[in-house]
C-alpha cells in the first residue's frame, strides 16, 4: 500500500525517521506502572475515538479505577487540568477542550466514575493520574503517535476512506497504512455507515457499528416526538456531511444546514427562540442548554473488544 508520492513527500522522511528513533530506543519512551490503552488513528479528523473511549469506559469503569488522558486538543488552558476527578466535573469546556468535557458531561450524567486529564505533556498528567489519583488503568487519548509513553495495547481505529488516502500534505493521513505494524488491534469504524473488511499481518480486526440512534434534548433524555418538528441542523466535525445524511436516514424534517470547521468555537452563534436546532453533543457543550437545542446521540457496538482486552488484562 505504498504511494508513489511518498517518496516525494519530506513528511514521510520525518514520520520515518521518528518511528526508526523510537524503535531503537533512540527516542526514549516511558514506563508508567499502571496498564496504558491507547485508543489512536492513522488520519487526521475524526475516525470514532471518543465514541471509542466512551463505550470502554462504560465497559470497564466498575472492575477498574479508569483514567482518560488527553492534550486537550483548542483548549484555553496550559499544564495539566483536572478535568473530571472520580465521575465529578471540576472544569468548563473551554478549559477542558471539547471532547474532554463531552465526555465528562456524559459520564456525569450517568453515574460513570471515571477520572478526564488533559495535558500537552502525557507522560506527566498520566503520572499524576497514578500518583495523585490512584488509577490502575490509562486510556490514553489519540496515543498512537504520542510513542514518547509506553502502551500495553494499540488500538487502531481505521475507516474506509484510511485505505485510498495519501500522507500528508497530499491527503489526510499522519502515518502510512504501514504503520499497522504497531497496532496490537484494528478496529474498522463507521461500519454501518460505509461497511468494508480489511486484514493487516494476521492481527485481531474488530468492528465500531453505531446503533440505537437517539434525539436527546438540554436534559440529555431522550425525545420521541422528534419527528413532529422542523430543525435547523448545525455542525462542526472533520466530516459534516456524515451528520446531516444520518439525519436524513433518521426522517428528521430539515430546514437549513450550518456547517462549520471541527472544533468549532460557536462565539457570538444564537439560537433563534422560534426555530428548533439539532446539533452532536460534541458541538452541544459549547452552547446554552435551550429548550429548543437537540442533540444526535447514539451507542457503538464493537463485538469482542472488550473481552480481548479483559483477557489482556489479566496478566497484570
Amino acid at each position: 500500500m505504498f504511494n508513489f508520492l511518498d517518496y516525494i513527500n519530506p513528511y514521510f522522511y520525518i514520520i520515518e525517521t521518528r518511528n526508526f528513533l523510537y524503535d531503537k530506543n533512540i527516542f526514549r519512551s516511558f514506563e508508567i506502572p499502571v496498564p496504558v490503552i491507547s485508543i489512536g488513528n492513522l488520519s487526521l479528523g475524526g475516525s470514532g475515538k471518543t465514541s471509542l473511549i466512551r463505550y470502554l469506559c462504560e465497559k470497564l469503569f466498575s472492575q477498574f479505577d479508569i483514567a482518560v488522558i488527553s492534550r486537550g486538543y483548542k483548549r484555553k488552558s496550559k499544564g495539566s487540568v483536572m478535568v473530571m476527578e472520580k465521575g465529578k466535573l471540576k472544569v468548563d469546556w473551554e478549559k477542558a477542550g471539547d471532547e474532554p468535557y463531552l465526555l465528562g458531561k456524559i459520564f456525569e450524567k450517568k453515574g460513570i466514575k471515571v477520572s478526564i486529564l488533559v495535558d500537552e505533556d502525557r507522560k506527566r498528567g498520566s503520572e499524576i493520574a497514578f500518583k495523585d489519583l490512584g488509577v490502575n488503568l490509562i486510556l490514553l487519548d489519540d496515543g498512537f503517535q504520542h510513542r514518547r509513553i509506553k502502551r500495553n495495547l494499540d488500538l487502531v481505529l481505521l475507516k474506509k476512506e484510511d485505505l485510498d488516502d495519501k500522507l500528508f500534505p497530499f491527503g489526510r493521513l499522519r502515518e502510512p497504512i504501514s504503520s499497522l505494524e504497531r497496532a496490537d488491534a484494528i478496529i474498522l469504524t463507521y461500519q454501518e455507515y460505509k461497511p468494508f473488511d480489511f486484514s493487516y499481518k494476521e492481527k485481531p480486526v474488530f468492528k465500531l457499528y453505531r446503533k440505537n440512534w437517539k434525539i436527546l434534548n438540554k436534559n440529555l433524555e431522550k425525545v420521541d416526538d422528534f419527528k413532529e418538528k422542523d430543525f435547523i441542523a448545525f455542525c462542526g466535525l472533520a466530516n459534516n456531511k456524515q451528520f446531516f445524511d444520518i439525519l436524513e436516514k433518521l426522517g428528521l424534517r430539515i430546514k437549513k444546514r450550518l456547517s462549520f470547521p471541527d472544533h468549532y468555537h460557536y462565539k457570538g452563534f444564537e439560537l433563534d427562540p422560534k426555530e428548533n436546532y439539532i446539533t452532536t453533543l460534541k458541538d452541544g457543550i459549547k452552547l446554552d442548554f435551550q429548550e429548543n437545542l437537540y442533540f444526535l446521540d447514539f451507542e457503538i457496538e464493537v463485538k469482542g473488544l472488550v473481552e480481548f482486552i479483559l483477557k489482556f488484562l489479566k496478566i497484570y
